[in-house]
């Protein structure tokens, strides 16, 4: 079975370890993230702080590991740190900051973050579920950018392995809206969590959940039977 990892090249190393024996692993970069320079992001997070300090930091996604120690300068010292997901949960305590708790989506983080003001860094464009969750009980929220994701071109060869491709693993709906057009009907799409779930599911029906180990096992049984099925016919 062909399995194609389309996160950025050096990025799906951890994605190998859990795909089904014996696949075939192509690597299609859809998206390239374009980093903020470390003093632009200080001059935001002290702008952002002139009215106090705070007391809970969150981030979404792992690409912001670099920026929290600078985030930490103008968070209180008992701050407590909130990540959306495993991979930046593990991200942000390599990078030597506890993590009080995770939350599989954005909108759940916010949900279950108590008090504030809360500094979220993230994205130049982030989709609303954290702050409109934190808006929604008047939790103050302020977001600071770190970087910025953009939309690779693909040329005919990356097109046509994505059309191939018994599965393709993606990582964020913007990594989708670049790959929805080359991905087959037939092909299972392998997503981290549900709000890129959610995205994915309004346009294709073959979608699994969870960038784990049983969701590789579960990968390798729907293709084997998939494949066995066909040759019967």
């Amino acid at each position: 079975m062909l399995v194609v990892v389309t996160r950025e090249a050096g990025r799906n190393d951890e994605l190998r370890e859990w795909l089904p024996n014996g696949a075939t692993v192509a690597e299609v970069p859809l998206t390239e993230t374009i980093y903020r320079a470390l003093d632009e992001v200080e001059r935001d997070l002290v702008a952002a702080s002139a009215t106090g300090r705070f007391p809970v930091l969150a981030l979404t996604s792992a690409r912001s590991r670099d920026y929290v120690a600078a985030a930490r300068r103008v968070c209180t010292d008992d701050v407590e740190v909130w990540t959306v997901g495993p991979t930046t949960r593990a991200a942000v305590e390599a990078a030597g900051s506890r993590v009080v708790a995770e939350a599989p989506s954005a909108g759940e983080l916010g949900a279950r973050i108590s008090r504030g003001p809360v500094l979220v860094l993230g994205a130049r464009v982030m989709r609303e579920e954290l702050t409109a969750a934190l808006a929604a009980r008047a939790i103050a929220v302020s977001t600071v950018t770190c970087y910025e994701t953009v939309a690779r071109t693909l040329d005919g060869s990356a097109r046509a392995t994505l059309a191939r491709a018994d599965a393709v693993v993606v990582g964020a709906p913007s990594a989708w809206r670049v790959a929805r057009d080359a991905v087959s009907p037939s092909t299972w799409v392998v997503v981290p969590g549900p709000t890129t779930a959610a995205v994915v599911r309004a346009e294709h029906d073959r979608v699994l959940v969870g960038w784990r180990a049983d969701v590789g096992r579960r990968l390798g049984e729907l293709v084997a039977d998939e494949r066995a099925a066909r040759g019967r016919e």
